[in-house]
Parts: C-alpha cells; structure tokens; sequence
C-alpha cells in the first residue's frame, strides 16, 4: 500500500516540475488554460445575465493520500491558507483578468467563495494546488500563481465559460426561415385577406381551401377548426380534425383526408398541401401564443397560402416573405354590413332589448349582469372563455334560435372569434380589461383599438335579420372613448413571435447539465439573438411556472418539456394538482388509467347546486382536457383517452345544465354564506367546549367546503372519508386544519382573472 502510495507521489512530482517552473516563471496563465478567452475580449459585459447562472458544487477528492503534503514535507495551515486566498482575490489585477475570461463581479465572487471553500474543506487538495500554495506560503511564489487553479476551479463550478459561444450559437434566432427548409425548397404563392370582422375575407379563402385537392386550416381556436371540419364534410369535402385534446377522421372508413382543419399550434410541417389557410395572422403578436403564427407561416408545405386578418399586418407580412423570397398578393375587403356607434349609453340594464349582447371582462361581472337581467324577466345566455365548447355552442345555439324565449346574451371577449352569433347590438360593460404587460404582469387597462373593433365588429351578421349592427356602452362616461377607440386604425402589426424549440433546449442541456428547465430557459431567452425589427421572444412565464412545479419530479428532459407545454391555467389550484399528479405518475412509469383518473377527481359528479360547485366542474373538465391533451403525446401511460372523452361529453352536459341555471346557482351561493358562518361557529364552539355529539357535529357543507373542493384542497372522495371518520371518533377533521388557509387562497377565484378564452 506504501509501496504504491511512494510510487504515485514520484510521478506525479515528475509531471509538476515544469508546471511549477512555468508557473513561478510567469505568474499566470494565459490562454493555454483557457481557450474562450478570445472569444470574450471584446464582448459586450455580460453582467446583466451572469445572475442567471447557478455555481456547481465542488467537492473536494476523498483521496486518502495527500500527495502534495508528501511532496512539499508539510501541511498548509488553514489560516494563512485564508489570509493568501483573501490576499489574492482583493488584487484588482486579478479581478480584471478574471473579466477577459468571463467571469464578471457577480461570477467571480459567487467563484471565489466556492473556490475558497474546497480549498478549506479539502483535506488533501490537488498536489498542484498544493505545490503553488506551500511556495506562496514560503515566500518562494505570488499570489497571482493561484489564478490558473482558480480558473480551472471556476470553470468547473460555471460549465458555461467553457461554452458560450455554442451557447450562443443555439440561441442565434436572427434567420427563423432558414428553420425551414422543406418550406425554402418550395414557390409558395401567399395572399393576404385584408378586412375587418364580418368582411368575408376567411369565407373566401375557405372556398379555395375546399375545392383543392389538398389543405390545411390553421386557427386560432378549438371551435373555428371544429367549425371547418363540419362546414367541409357537410358540403362534400371530406377533412380531418386535429387539435392538442382531439383527432377526428372525416372518411368513415377512418382513413387520413387530404383536408386537415387544426388549431395553429397543430399545424403539419411534415405534409404537402395545395392550399393552407392561415387565420386570425395579426396573432402573430400574442405574447403568449404568436410563434404558433409564425412557425406556420414560415414553415407549412403548400403551394399557396391563404392568410387572414386585420390590414395592419400586411407591411410584417412582406417584410417577413422577403426573408423567405416569396412576394404577397393582398386582397383587401370591406365590412358587409354598416355599424353604428349610438349617441347615448345603455344607462341601466332595464333598457336591454331583444339581440344585446352585453360584453364584461370577469366573471364577476357576468354573474351580477346576468342575475339583474333575469330578475327583469329576460332569459339570458351566458359565455365566457372558460366554458366547455359544448356547452359555449349550447349557449350560441340558444341565443341564435329564433324560437326561443332567450334574445339577451351576456359575454366575454371569448365572442370576439369562433362563434356564430346574431347579435343586434355589442354593448361594453366596460373597457377595462385585465392585460399583460412587457414584463409579463397582470395589470388593469383599457382595451386596445383592435380588441374594440373585433368585439364590436360582431354586432350586425350578413345573411341574418340583424344585417346591420349597432354598439354602445353601459355606463355614460365610456362613450367617448369607445367612440374613439372605434374611430382609429389598430396600430401596424410590427413583430412576429418566436419560442425556443425542444430540440434548442436539448442542446443547451447538453452543455449545462446542471441546469434545470426553467433556468436553461431563461439563459436561452437572455442569450438569444433576434432580428428584433421583425421577431420578438415570446413570454415564457407559464411554461417557467409549470417547469418549477414539477422540477422536483424525475422526468427526461424531452417529457419536461413537453409536460410545461401544456396548456393548462395557472389560476386554478385543482387543474395544477392534477397536472403534477400526472407527472409523478408519469416519472414512476405507471399507466394514468381511467380508474386513477375517477379516484383522483371525484367522478361520478351530480349537478353544480352553487356557482363554487360551476366553478370546479370547470376546472375538472380542464383537466380531462389535460388529460387528452397529454394522451396523444404518451399514449402508452395515458392508455384510456376514448373512455375519458366519454367522461367529458357527460361532464360538459352536467356544466350545460349549471350553466342554463345559473341564477339559481348565485342564489344558492348567497344562501349558503350565513348557513356557513353560523355552522361553522357552531363547529368551532364544538371544538373548543365538546358538548356537541358526535353524530350532530358534522363536516360543514356550506360554502367554505365548497371553497375546499374548488380550490383541490378536497375532492368529494376525500370529504366523504373525512365525514365518515369524523362521525366515527367525534375529533377534529382534517379538513377543518386547512380552513383558514383555504379561505385565504381563495379570495380571487371568482375574480375572472383565470379565465382563459383559448
């Protein structure tokens, strides 16, 4: 053991004595230790991203044999050891080089501490190291001897100084087009369908897209593809449907059509088509979204393209084809039929006539407007995004039809496209409306120009008895800025958006092991390169969030990035519970059967008796959404997507029904609040002096439990256990732990703000 040990210690010595010549000869090393070092000088200070890179820990060699100490004949005292390393990281020298090879103040401290700390832990440090640092601590070396050891440490801690420029060379996003190549290799003929809402600009070119002999449909919404996939078979064109939840056949022999109507994200890169229509293109602005219109625009197969949208994307529009070489033919349309701004203001909702439709912006809203109506007598019809689309069509079909009592409709924005409705008159509610803003927070402002014309632009509907439309406001003071609004040009379009692919964040992985997903994405949005005269990043807060929830959970990076993918709500607590449910089980490899699914989300349901009840069907229904979603992506551990859409069709009639009768719900709702407060005071004097039996002494029901299932806290599976194992022992249910706290995190959700419209 000696024998080897003695041996080892002569090599080694053997291999140092130039290094440690080299090293007392010249003080430091230059870029023989560190080949990005040319790669730096120059370079703009990255001291505006260094915070994003989080150290690797280092830890010292457990080896037994301290080879340095036998080389040296002396250990290094840790406490002149501390005063050198303190010495040497104070020199500005040191500071200045560690700059040119990338380490900022922010990186070359946060290096430093680790540094310094393997240092002093180390019981046997590199017998380099230790070599450099016994001469320094004799007199014999300087201080700036330690910076090539430091280097090598800090590159070890920060695996990026060894790889920016691949980094950002991934990250380079000037040329989307040249993504394309497939797309490059065609001579697509692209027209733009100019017009504003009810202009026929999307009926022409879904003419064109059903006499080809191939197409694809691009929309923005579940119900517009659904939409085309009806309109086509029905006048002879057979077509498929495809969304992230759905996959339906138009041959009835279940083979592939040439025609595939799909949401844009859906879209085929793959498939040659002759026509593709693109609609709702100025979504190329969403922050959220936007990539979806341009990744399509930029990438699908077809001779000719069909675009849709607001006039003010035509000058993005060619900008964005002189990348590809194609030129743009641009078809303008006027609205078919007239709009009028009235000169006076609703006032009150007595004054709603038959074909309003009154636009609010939370939900909020729409339960107290359509309460007031129906207390004057009038039916109304209810939409808003977070419906299921059977029950929205429901809904649509009820207000639509002229023999039924129902001719007032209270929405959201959600009409703004992807229904067909006769409405007579828009009115705003209001125009204050829950936005984000550029970095990426919720703030309260008035609707933009385009949001004002696509809303109103619905009043009034070609071929019905309510040609020409008409549009107000509720309340006075509004008028003048909804006639302003209504009298501008929505601004030019001026960006498309673009979003780092799977194959992207593979490869920066791949460079920073270490890194999780949500930091890997905010180092690639930091580091990316965009031509930002015509693309822009698209918001990645949603995808970050949902990174994080599940970055505990051992996933392959290809399935994380696909699971944050997901279109899921934040907003609502029981659809993220589930949503990390489904990642657990996904990680242990175990199948997400039908049967786990009914356990966890408390299936068969009953109809909703209060609003809070409405309220988490919803999000049930979301999360079967999710489900499916999740089904065509892993399809061996999500094996029951036919029995869960037969759930779904069931769940979305129970939401119908709840829907039709929500002013009972909000009655019931208010009823249930002193029910609650006196029960519960009732529980709490049980708890604290146990005079009520056991079997009187109940669970309450009221509203705050209802507030428990909504938020996930509680599934009814889970209340019913609860309920029995109270009445069995008479003690404090578990529920009741958590009540508080569920009270408290559950103040917003009927704010509107998790409504979603897509």
């Amino acid at each position: 053991m000696l024998g080897s040990g003695r041996a080892r210690v002569v090599n080694v010595a053997r291999r140092l004595k130039n290094v440690k010549l080299c090293s007392q000869r010249s003080g430091l090393l230059e870029q023989s230790c560190c080949p990005v070092v040319s790669s730096f000088r120059g370079k703009k200070d990255d001291s505006s991203f260094s915070h994003l890179f989080v150290p690797v820990p280092v830890k010292p060699s457990s080896d037994d044999i301290n080879i340095g100490a036998e080389l040296t004949g002396a250990e290094i005292n840790k406490d002149d050891l501390l005063r050198v390393l303190n010495k040497f990281y104070q020199r500005k020298e040191i500071k200045n080089l560690a700059k040119e090879h990338g380490l900022d103040h922010h990186l070359m401290h946060q290096a430093y501490v680790s540094f310094r700390r393997y240092c002093l832990e180390a019981t046997a440090l590199p017998a380099d190291l230790h070599i450099i640092l016994a001469d320094i601590l004799q007199g014999a070396g300087a201080v700036d001897s330690i910076f090539p050891y430091f280097l090598r440490h800090a590159k070890t801690a920060f695996p990026h100084l060894e790889c920016m420029d691949d980094l950002r060379k991934i990250s380079d996003l000037r040329e989307p087009a040249n993504w394309y190549p497939e797309a490059r290799a065609l001579t697509r003929k692209v027209i733009f369908h100019a017009g504003p809402t009810n202009s026929g600009k999307t009926y022409h070119a879904l003419e064109r897209f059903m006499s080809a002999k191939s197409g694809v449909y691009c929309g923005p919404l579940k119900l517009l593809a659904v939409e085309v996939f009806n309109k086509s078979n029905t006048k002879g064109t057979p077509c498929d449907l495809v969304t992230g939840e759905e996959r339906r056949c138009g041959n009835a022999d279940g083979s592939a059509a040439h025609h595939v109507a799909c949401t844009v994200e859906m879209t085929s890169l793959n498939q040659h088509f002759e026509v593709a229509v693109i609609d709702e293109i100025q979504m190329m602005k969403d922050d959220q979204r936007g990539w979806a219109w341009t990744r399509a625009l930029l990438g699908v197969q077809a001779d000719e393209i069909h675009v849709c949208g607001e006039p003010g994307t035509g000058e993005l529009l060619q900008s964005l084809l002189n990348t590809t070489g194609e030129d743009l033919e641009i078809r303008n349309y006027k609205r078919l039929t007239k709009l009028e701004v009235e000169t006076t203001a609703l006032g009150t909702l007595s004054n709603v006539l038959p074909g309003d439709c009154i636009v609010c912006f939370s939900k909020v809203d729409i339960y107290s407007v359509s309460r007031q109506i129906e207390a004057l007598g009038n039916e109304v019809a209810v939409i808003y995004g977070g419906l299921p689309p059977g029950t929205k069509l429901a809904q649509a079909s009820k207000f639509n039809d002229p023999n039924n009592p129902c001719k007032i409709l209270v929405a959201t924005d959600a009409i703004g496209m992807g229904l067909n409705l006769s409405i007579k008159r828009v009115i705003f509610y209001s125009l204050i409306k829950p936005v984000v803003n550029e970095r990426g927070e919720k703030e309260m402002d008035t609707i933009s120009v385009s949001s004002a014309l696509q809303i109103a632009g619905r009043a009034g509907r070609y071929g019905t008895e309510y040609e020409n439309g008409r549009v107000t406001t509720f309340k006075a003071d509004d008028l003048p800025v909804l006639k302003s609004l209504l009298s501008q040009t929505p601004d030019p379009i001026k960006k498309a958006g673009l979003h780092p692919t799977a194959d992207q964040i593979e490869l920066y992985a791949y460079h920073l092991p270490n890194s999780v997903l949500s930091n890997l994405m905010d180092i690639f949005v930091t580091l990316s390169t965009v031509d930002d005269s015509l693309y822009f990043i698209c918001n990645i807060e949603d995808f970050k969030f949902l990174a994080d929830m599940i970055q505990h959970v051992p996933l392959p990076l290809r399935a994380r990035y696909v699971f944050c993918c997901a279109p899921i709500n934040k907003k609502m607590p029981f659809v993220c519970t589930m949503f990390l449910k489904f990642a657990r089980q996904y990680s242990k490899n175990e199948a997400i059967t039908f049967d786990w699914l009914c356990r966890n989300i408390g299936w068969p349901f009953s109809a909703p008796r209060t609003i809070i009840d409405l309220v988490h069907l919803e999000a049930v229904f979301d999360v079967l959404d999710l489900y499916l979603w999740l089904s065509y992506r892993f399809m061996d551990l999500f094996p029951d997507a036919n029995l869960v859409r037969d759930m779904q069709n069931e769940l979305d009639a129970i939401i119908q029904q709840g829907v039709f009768q929500l002013t009972r719900l909000l009655k019931n709702s208010e009823q249930g609040r002193d029910e609650d407060e006196f029960t519960m005071s009732r529980y709490k004097q049980a708890r604290m002096k146990k005079r009520i039996p056991a079997e009187e002494a109940t669970l309450p029901s009221g509203r705050l439990t209802e507030r428990l299932l909504a938020q996930g806290l509680l599934t009814p599976n889970m209340l019913q256990e609860l309920r029995k194992e109270w009445n069995e022992s008479g003690e404090e249910p578990a529920a009741s732990v958590s009540s508080k706290k569920g009270r408290r995190k559950n103040k917003t959700i009927l704010s509107g703000k998790e409504d979603k419209d897509y």
